[in-house]
């Protein structure tokens, strides 16, 4: 069974040059329009709420030298169990018993994303999880079971 590993946010509008900052939460609450409440991440950008990845590739991208612990690749949430990198645009994945997230598209990295992991991001090309929306709110806990659900027709 799919379940939530990790679950951090960044509360300031800090911005170091060799990290992403990013504190670790037991729960967290996923509010429709903006993320996680209380990140900065989700703010004001309807197509960047949440960065989800997947355990198992982080496995994967920390065996070819990349920084995988929770936050470092630049992620809010990891999924364990379910590989996210999959996913089509407009399905919609339950975490825990009701905050609902829909899948936008893949994450494709950016040059902070380079400069902070020293490996270019084609090294990750289709492993960097996606960039998702709440579309029903929640709280969310780590260890909380993670369901896919509908796809929605764009």
């Amino acid at each position: 069974m799919a379940e939530v590993y990790s679950l951090v946010y960044k509360p300031e509008d800090q911005n170091a040059a060799d990290h992403y900052t990013r504190l670790p939460l037991e729960s967290a609450h996923l509010v429709v329009g903006h993320g996680i409440k209380g990140d900065l991440n989700g703010k004001g950008n309807p197509n960047r709420q949440l960065n989800v990845m997947s355990y198992e590739t982080l496995l994967d991208l920390r065996e070819e030298g990349f920084k995988t612990n929770p936050g470092e690749m630049g992620e809010q949430i990891i999924l364990r169990g379910l590989d996210i990198n999959t996913l089509e645009a407009g399905t919609r994945v339950q975490l825990g018993d009701s905050a609902v997230i829909e899948v936008i598209k893949l994450r494709t990295g950016c040059e902070r994303f380079e400069a902070i992991q020293g490996h270019p991001r084609s090294h990750t090309a289709g492993r960097l999880g996606v960039m998702a929306r709440v579309v029903v709110e929640g709280v969310v806990k780590v260890g909380a079971p993670v369901k896919v659900l509908e796809t929605v027709a764009e």
